[in-house]
């Protein structure tokens, strides 16, 4: 068993992935999606407690709300929380557990600590969470050998990001690591990266 990881950042190239993944036949219970939602687009009704749990920098455990693009398999189990350094995002699958394992919801290292808890290098983990803190949507598998090839083709397919790219783009920012006690993107500055990123808001 390996996890295997891509960000996207477009959110709708995210979703397309996760139902080809399914479509793949990689079980939902293998796959997992978080997204940021700064904005609050991505879940129907009120963002007022993720909004308020990223100021606090608590897991919200936020009503499930339907994700753009969801409504069956992984993505009708979409629910909303938030995460210290990140702020509010909507997510999906074994990750979240992860996130909010334990009762204490994201405190004890966020995106950062779940991923490479799950595997993940943590020089990769450090630039996936960084990722989704500046708005992008991560997947991520949890793969069986026989199934990596078909995992990775698929993962493959909507023009993932390039993280040894994206860390020197980073990097020549002024990055060094993802800080689990960052401030999270406003929702204004999220929109600016997705434009930046993708030339669209999605």
């Amino acid at each position: 068993m390996q996890t295997m990881t891509r960000l996207y950042d477009s959110h709708d190239d995210a979703i397309e992935i996760v139902n080809h993944l399914e479509a793949a036949g990689i079980p939902h219970s293998a796959i997992s999606i978080v997204s940021n939602d700064a904005e609050g687009r991505l879940i129907d009704g009120s963002t007022a407690d993720t909004e308020d749990a990223a100021v606090t920098g608590a897991g919200t455990g936020a009503s499930i709300g339907t994700m753009l693009g969801g409504g069956a398999g992984l993505l009708a189990g979409i629910g909303a929380l938030a995460i210290p350094g990140i702020g509010p995002i909507v997510a999906a699958g074994w990750l979240v557990a992860a996130l909010t394992g334990a009762g204490v919801g994201a405190a004890a290292g966020g995106l950062l600590g779940s991923l490479t808890g799950a595997g993940v290098s943590e020089a990769d983990a450090h630039v996936h969470a960084e990722g989704v803190r500046r708005g992008g949507t991560l997947v991520t598998v949890q793969a069986d050998d026989a199934q990596v090839a078909t995992i990775q083709t698929t993962l493959d397919g909507r023009s993932p990001v390039d993280i040894a790219t994206r860390r020197t783009e980073y990097e020549s920012e002024g990055w060094t690591k993802h800080d689990v006690a960052a401030v999270p993107y406003t929702a204004d500055q999220v929109a600016a990266e997705r434009q930046r990123r993708v030339g669209t808001i999605n």
